[in-house]
């Protein structure tokens, strides 16, 4: 996180503090409810629902505690990893706010909502929007929205729910909360109790230096920032594309057709941004949400920066039709986002008059379909390695990450000359039978997949040294590019020298054409 102490933000603090409860849905049972764990030796209470609440249960009671006073209450264990995955769910879905989302433990949300207040009609709109949600996911939700992310965290958990602080308007609403909003110790909080000070605005009339000399020296630092007087930004889950367009649709969609106008339309204020940098976008992300909380992301990669609204528009109805689970508009869908990520300069070119403008970018083009149609894995491109051995010299890559010709260097032949290497390589060498007049000379016979092969014609040999840096770095090899009686070529290796143990041994490594 970074410091401001001048920046004029807004953050949304969303909690949830019925979550472990309220993810169960329909699943949890009739009557006083609780989730339960082990601390201390004894079960107690996590998390209890709003009947048990109103029985006078409270978390952290010990479970025969409350079965004295609730005989009747039911106790499921807790499952602290489906509260974070549900969570995270939650992120998802919260997201629609602002592509700025962070978890606020435990079972909170904090947006910055900065500059995204207006798409939902003010503040006023966008807290009624996310209580509205809440409510659809059948969630209990308490919100407070503020300058500061810790003053709209005090407030969302111990203000009035629904509380929406002014500009400049953060140290007023904050002095009225307890001092239990400090969230300091539970030693610290009685002592501050003791002390007389019951609100946090008794203790902002006290000296900072007294403060810090009893409660340490970052209690000044964690009293200004809930106060609104000094700004630490989140670290949101997915940090936030550069450029972002959103379209909310006055009435959901309830099929997938006229997404296409939608996405068009997107892409079309996405490239009017891309223009303004003279940039291009390498990697595309639309994020569909429906009006049940569902958020589905659906990324798209090209070959080289673009900002041409066609033909990204024509990759994603590709990748719409491809892909494996169909997108399912559900009740609705009422919200989409497109996203351009990986932004690159991309400046205006000259065409000359005896090209067209797409020669250059035929083969990304192609590329750009194929990926989109068969997904980015399904296309793959060589890119040299720094290795001299053969089966590590390339290695594959998805094409839509090569931008134009950086396919790594490759090493310069003369086009004239024979083939050095052969067109399909054995991977790993498989091992041959040989006969060889001489130690260290060419084969004259050998014997692979139990056939055998005379040799008429052998050039070599090629030494490949083996790489000694690496902890495997391999033995020597002599490379034979060698001719059978039939015309057929090989290109074989002797591995290691002759007095070496284990003494040397050949191997088929590819086959020319």
């Amino acid at each position: 996180m970074t410091r401001d102490r001048l920046s004029n933000r807004r953050h949304l603090a969303v909690w949830f503090p019925l979550l472990p409860i309220d993810r169960l849905g329909s699943a949890r049972p009739e009557g006083p409810f609780c989730l339960i764990d082990r601390c201390a030796n004894a079960l107690r209470l996590v998390a209890v629902d709003t009947e048990g609440l109103r029985l006078g249960l409270a978390p952290d009671m010990t479970l025969a505690d409350a079965r004295a006073q609730v005989p009747e209450l039911e106790a499921w264990p807790h499952d602290p990893a489906a509260d974070r995955a549900f969570l995270d769910h939650l992120v998802e879905a919260f997201g629609r706010f602002s592509p700025m989302v962070a978890g606020d433990d435990p079972h909170g949300l904090m947006l910055d909502v900065t500059g995204c207040a207006h798409l939902f009609g003010g503040e006023a709109g966008l807290m009624r929007t996310v209580s509205l949600l809440a409510e659809r996911l059948g969630l209990d939700a308490r919100c407070a929205l503020a300058r500061t992310p810790q003053a709209a965290r005090a407030l969302a958990r111990f203000g009035p729910p629904g509380e929406v602080v002014a500009e400049g308007g953060d140290r007023v609403a904050v002095r009225r909360l307890p001092v239990a909003a400090l969230e300091l110790t539970a030693a610290d909080t009685q002592a501050l109790r003791r002390a007389g000070l019951k609100t946090i605005g008794e203790v902002d009339d006290r000296p900072r230096a007294a403060l810090a000399a009893r409660f340490g020296p970052t209690f000044p630092t964690r009293l200004d920032r809930i106060l609104g007087l000094e700004d630490v930004r989140i670290t949101p889950v997915r940090a936030p594309a550069p450029v972002v367009a959103d379209r909310l649709l006055m009435e959901p969609l309830t099929t997938t057709e006229p997404l296409e106008t939608v996405i068009a339309d997107l892409l079309a204020e996405v490239e009017v941004e891309l223009q303004t940098r003279l940039s291009g976008a390498r990697r595309f992300c639309l994020t569909v949400f429906r009006v049940d909380g569902h958020a589905r992301r659906i990324g798209l990669g090209v070959a080289r920066p673009t900002r041409d609204v066609p033909a990204v528009a024509r990759l994603f109805r590709e990748r719409l039709a491809a892909l494996t689970a169909p997108l399912d508009p559900g009740f609705g869908i009422d919200h989409l986002r497109m996203e351009a990520l990986d932004l690159q300069r991309l400046a205006p070119v000259q065409v000359d008059l005896d090209t067209t403008a797409g020669d250059a970018g035929a083969l990304d083009a192609l590329i750009d379909r194929l990926a989109a149609r068969l997904g980015p894995e399904a296309v793959s491109r060589l890119r040299a390695s720094n290795s001299h051995l053969p089966e590590r010299a390339s290695r594959r890559i998805p094409a839509v990450h090569c931008a134009g010709k950086d396919v790594g260097l490759w090493p310069e032949r003369d086009p004239q000359s024979p083939p050095l290497r052969p067109l399909h390589l054995f991977d790993p060498p498989q091992p041959v039978e040989v006969m060889s007049p001489v130690p260290d000379g060419p084969p004259v016979r050998f014997k692979w997949r139990r056939v055998t092969h005379r040799v008429v014609n052998a050039e070599g040999p090629e030494r490949i040294e083996g790489e000694w840096w690496r902890r495997r770095g391999g033995r020597v090899r002599d490379y034979y590019r060698v001719e059978d009686e039939e015309g057929r070529r090989f290109w074989l290796f002797r591995a290691g020298h002759f007095g070496d143990l284990p003494p040397p041994r050949w191997y088929m490594h590819g086959l020319f054409a």
